[in-house]
C-alpha cells in the first residue's frame, strides 16, 4: 500500500512544479508585453578603459596625429 501513496505524492509534486513553471512563464510574458525598458535604457557603452558604462562617452576633440602635422 505504500507504493500507492507514493505515486499520489509524486503526481502532486509534478503538478505543483508544472504550475509554478507556468506561472513564471506568464509573469515573464507580462513583463515583456509591458515593455521591459526603452532603447536608451538597454544601450551600454564602453569607456577608454574597457569598462561597460550606462552613460555615453564625453565628446573629445580629435587630436591630429604627428604624421598629419608633418604633411602640412
Amino acid at each position: 500500500m505504500g507504493k500507492k501513496n507514493f505515486n499520489a505524492f509524486v503526481k502532486r509534486q509534478k503538478a505543483e512544479k508544472k504550475r509554478k513553471k507556468k506561472e513564471e512563464k506568464r509573469l515573464k510574458l507580462e513583463e515583456r508585453e509591458n515593455g521591459g525598458g526603452t532603447l536608451n535604457e538597454m544601450i551600454a557603452y564602453v569607456d577608454e578603459f574597457g569598462n561597460i558604462v550606462d552613460e555615453p562617452p564625453e565628446e573629445t576633440p580629435e587630436v591630429k596625429k604627428e604624421e598629419d602635422k608633418e604633411i602640412e
